[in-house]
């Protein structure tokens, strides 16, 4: 097979930390072609989805020490060319938020192929439906008590009944712009107006989980099924999660009320064509649903050893396989 992955500048990557490296690496062990390309290569030709594509070759990390080490260079492109993306088995899309302009017009171009002939995880109609923060709005039944809103006094009063709460805004990413709201706080004004632009902009507001202090747990689901998770835990003085804020990840389980969750997301999952996902659970709430570039993979594989980006890819090519 031949996939190719829609990703930020390749020299940007943290080969023992990216999970769209793990899904490359993955395809290449398993005896498949990587190309990648990026948003900016993108186009429409008579009415299908081109990119400028390069061939990709890479250099497998290594576990030494309960780390992962990689090589330097860890990857090599070997040819470039101008291809319609229907050449594809498959196509990822693995560009990082925020969804901006850029972002949602490459998803209209990946609208023009032919996915009889080329798989596109995850597809692009269900990633310009699926806003990390509001997709999970529709979970009625698994997410804390939540609103969404531009204006100050609606969200002070959502405060004010709770106490403590947390409000993200909606279009970032890694746990940027998140912050803690307390009732009688005299910085309230201020963050709300920074957050929401004067109003024009609407964020979310959750109810605070107390059992955020131990964990925020990323569950990485394929075609809405569980297939591992990690426990993100906040650094000192900080009391986001995130990875990219400093946090610090352990090995964890899948409770039984997780897995109600997952499955309360299952078949809406694949109706929308999001394939590979990362959902965030506190406390058994759940809290965001990750479906442009969900990480997780290298973290889960260290602690659990475990390789589910061959899983990943293997049930793409089972998936082209049961196509034909």
């Amino acid at each position: 097979m031949k996939l190719a992955f829609i990703i930020d500048p390749i020299q940007k990557l943290d080969p023992c930390h990216d999970t769209s490296v793990a899904l490359m690496e993955a395809t290449q062990i398993l005896g498949h072609e990587v190309w990648i390309t990026q948003t900016s290569m993108l186009s429409v030709v008579e009415s299908k989805a081109w990119a400028v594509l390069e061939r990709l070759e890479l250099i497998p990390i290594e576990l030494q020490s309960g780390h992962w080490v990689a090589q330097d260079p860890w990857f090599k492109v070997t040819s470039r060319n101008f291809q319609p993306l229907e050449t594809m088995d498959a196509v990822f899309m693995r560009t990082d938020p925020p969804v901006n302009d850029a972002y949602l017009y490459a998803t209209y171009v990946l609208d023009y192929i032919d996915q009889q002939k080329t798989l596109v995880v995850n597809s692009p109609r269900g990633i310009r439906a699926a806003n990390e923060k509001m997709y999970a709005l529709q979970f009625t039944k698994v997410i804390p008590e939540t609103i969404v809103s531009a204006d100050k006094e609606v969200i002070r009063q959502f405060t004010e009944s709770k106490g403590t709460a947390v409000l993200k805004p909606l279009g970032n990413k890694a746990g940027e712009g998140i912050l803690i709201l307390s009732a009688g706080d005299r910085n309230f004004n201020s963050m709300v107006e920074l957050s929401t632009q004067q109003g024009k902009l609407p964020v979310m507001v959750q109810n605070f989980i107390p059992e955020a202090k131990q964990g925020d747990k990323r569950i990485i689901l394929l075609n809405g099924e569980a297939i591992g998770a990690v426990n993100r835990l906040s650094a000192q003085g900080e009391f986001r999660n995130n990875m990219a804020a400093g946090g610090t990840v352990a090995q964890t389980e899948i409770t039984s009320t997780e897995y109600e969750i997952c499955a309360e997301l299952g078949e809406t999952l694949r109706k929308d064509g999001l394939i590979f996902v990362g959902i965030d659970v506190i406390g058994g709430y759940l809290t965001e649903v990750n479906v442009t570039s969900p990480t997780g993979i290298r973290e889960i594989d260290r602690l659990d050893g475990k390789r589910l980006g061959q899983q990943v890819i293997q049930w793409v090519s089972n998936k082209k396989f049961d196509s034909l």
